[in-house]
């Protein structure tokens, strides 16, 4: 099914202007330039409801390969084709690869962090803010890896610059968005990231995109996962 909205299955549409919006389903107000066609709207947190499940699969999860902890991410119920979920599990799948690659870190504490992180970016940050919230997620997960803060000095570089390399990755390809393939490309430049930066090897094998017919949007052979 290509449904977008996720009241009537109506196609979405974009506003000019922040517009005052109710969610069809808890009823919250707050301003969005997103609605489908017939007026519903969707917060970002009823759009990720059922989020919480990601810790638990990543703690459960022994694979080093980031792509293969993604898919699993992206195969649970939760999980649309499209939102702002893809900026949480991004940094979650790279958090329990490096673990599990070798990486120092407390990966329950750094999973909530994630979490906690990802959630601030909105749906349709790739458009409006011109930064992928795949890509920001690429960066959150170097700087909880890092430690960093606004304050610090290396890591504050190097979160910096694995924004730019997962960003970059993804302009190159260009639109419209495609939350799986930008998370894929993210990751993809992280993996290569943090062997470069820490000399920590995950494993990165290939990947077939299998969502493209439920994408709207799909760019077909301009693809790099087609």
């Amino acid at each position: 099914m290509k449904d977008e909205c996720l009241i009537c299955g109506a196609p979405l549409a974009y506003l000019e202007n922040d517009t005052e919006m109710e969610c069809a389903i808890c009823h919250k107000k707050e301003s969005s330039k997103t609605a489908c066609e017939k007026g519903h709207y969707v917060c970002n947190e009823c759009h990720t409801g059922g989020i919480d499940s990601i810790i638990a699969v990543c703690l459960a999860e022994t694979s080093k390969n980031p792509l293969l902890i993604l898919q699993k991410l992206m195969a649970l119920p939760f999980c649309h084709m499209h939102g702002p979920e893809h900026h949480i599990m991004v940094g979650a799948a790279l958090l329990t690869a490096y673990k599990n690659a070798g990486g120092n870190i407390d990966l329950p504490k750094a999973l909530v962090e994630m979490q906690s992180r990802g959630k601030q970016v909105p749906g349709g940050a790739c458009g409006f803010w011109g930064a992928c919230g795949a890509g920001i997620s690429a960066g959150m997960f170097v700087s909880i890896v890092t430690g960093s803060t606004p304050l610090a000095n290396e890591s504050w570089g190097l979160s910096n610059k694995m924004t730019s390399k997962a960003l970059g990755a993804i302009g190159e390809v260009g639109g419209p968005r495609c939350c799986k393939r930008d998370s894929y490309l993210a990751i993809t430049k992280a993996v290569e990231f943090v062997k470069e930066h820490f000399g920590i090897e995950m494993e990165l094998g290939k990947i077939k995109c299998i969502h493209s017919a439920q994408n709207n949007q799909c760019i077909k052979e301009r693809c790099p996962f087609k």
